[in-house]
């Protein structure tokens, strides 16, 4: 679909308008939808924690290790969880589910701490690792590892869906830009082809002009104007070419 050169920069503008919309509407999208889902992921593994400190008062009161182990596995089996260990008041670790042994970045850090943490520990991953204190910290501190992968995969999965609707609204509003460009053009055209056979070229469509003379716009106006001072001199006079109706001053 040819465009004519004058409206070229317009339909490049229009585009560039398009594409900055989409690339800004994607950018928030994607911090929109990240910080909803890891906001949520986070909420749910600290759930997670204050369910099992909450269930292991009493067998760490009991120092029943074994009970307090087999509950921690069965809380390993749900999706996105990667680890699981607990501490006791004193920071030693009571429990836990790495094999074959606890990673040396969880050995540095403070047993104690139950901020958020993102870990990147070997042969595991990207973890982001959420604590709840047991008692109040007295008992000690239970400490879950989730999935960072499964957080990225849910987010991209998620903007993916996002990204397919913003490219078929691209799509759509480029092809729309170029039919209104279009639209806009094409009597400029026929203006142009107009004139080139009242001048009596050779190199552009020849054209009767009817169409162009019959419109009320300003092309019509145009087309007009060249057909009255396309006539002979002593044709014209002073007459002035015919205006369009809205051109023409009320009596």
């Amino acid at each position: 679909m040819k465009i004519k050169r004058l409206f070229q920069k317009t339909l490049f503008g229009i585009i560039a308008v398009f594409g900055l919309i989409g690339l800004s509407t994607s950018i928030l999208a994607v911090r929109t939808v990240n910080d909803h889902l890891s906001d949520e992921y986070i909420s749910n593994s600290q759930n997670i924690a204050k369910t099992i400190a909450d269930s292991s008062v009493d067998i760490l009161l009991n120092r029943d290790l074994a009970t307090l182990q087999s509950l921690i596995d069965q809380f390993l089996g749900i999706q996105g969880i990667k680890y699981i260990y607990i501490t006791n008041e004193s920071g030693e670790y009571m429990a836990h589910t790495f094999v074959p042994g606890i990673p040396e970045e969880i050995l540095a850090g403070d047993p104690q701490n139950t901020e958020t943490v993102n870990r990147s520990l070997p042969g595991i991953g990207d973890c982001v690792e959420v604590g709840s204190p047991i008692l109040a910290g007295v008992a000690g501190t239970v400490h879950v590892g989730m999935d960072r992968g499964l957080i990225n995969l849910k987010i991209q999965r998620a903007i993916g869906q996002q990204a397919w609707l913003i490219g078929v609204a691209f799509i759509i509003g480029v092809g729309a830009a170029i039919w209104f460009v279009n639209l806009a053009a094409n009597p400029i055209g026929q203006v142009l082809a107009y004139a080139a056979t009242l001048a009596g070229s050779t190199t552009q469509p020849v054209a009767s002009g009817e169409e162009v003379l019959a419109r009320k716009d300003e092309a019509g106006d145009l087309a007009r104007l060249f057909q009255f001072f396309a006539r002979p001199a002593s044709e014209r006079g002073d007459a002035a070419p015919d205006a369009s109706p809205q051109d023409k001053a009320p009596s």
